[in-house]
């Protein structure tokens, strides 16, 4: 009985730890994307002017030309999901932000044209967080910083299948 309690306290704490970890940032200081099943490409998602810019990067981080990726985008109200305009520049791929301080964002990534599309979610939140003074969307507070500065739920937990 004693091995039973202490394997679920273990589960219930890595739970609370990995729930809290905080957004994942690239090299750019942006929010990075899971753009494969295997790791081997991710996007970071950075905002500048209103402008998000999506690079892909490989697995050790490094710039990945685009050739034929392809990328979309929806999100904003959920009743009414707006799919703005995805276009490259150079090496990455733009669109405008959207209407609103929080709304959800569903991408779809294609690395060729005939590829299985492999999706990311994510939650835009404008809001600063109290504690990192970071925007929620880039929040990188650990499980440490929940206290009573740290006034904002978190929801950075990869959702199950």
């Amino acid at each position: 009985m004693k091995l039973i309690t202490i394997l679920v306290t273990t589960w219930l704490l890595s739970l609370t730890a990995w729930g809290h970890a905080g957004a994942p940032l690239g090299p750019n200081g942006g929010r990075m994307l899971e753009f494969s099943k295997d790791g081997s490409v991710q996007g970071e998602l950075t905002l500048t002017n209103g402008i998000f810019r999506v690079a892909l990067l490989d697995k050790n981080r490094k710039p990945v030309a685009l050739d034929q990726q392809s990328l979309t985008v929806q999100g904003g109200d959920r009743n009414r999901p707006e799919k703005p305009t995805v276009t490259r520049d150079g090496n990455t791929f733009t669109f405008p932000a959207l209407a609103g301080e929080k709304y959800p964002l569903v991408f779809q990534f294609r690395a060729k044209p005939n590829a299985r599309a492999v999706t990311a979610r994510m939650t835009f939140d404008a809001s600063i967080c109290s504690a990192c003074k970071q925007a929620e969307w880039r929040c990188q507070c650990g499980e440490d910083d929940d206290g009573p500065d740290h006034d904002h739920d978190h929801d950075h937990a990869p959702k199950k299948k």
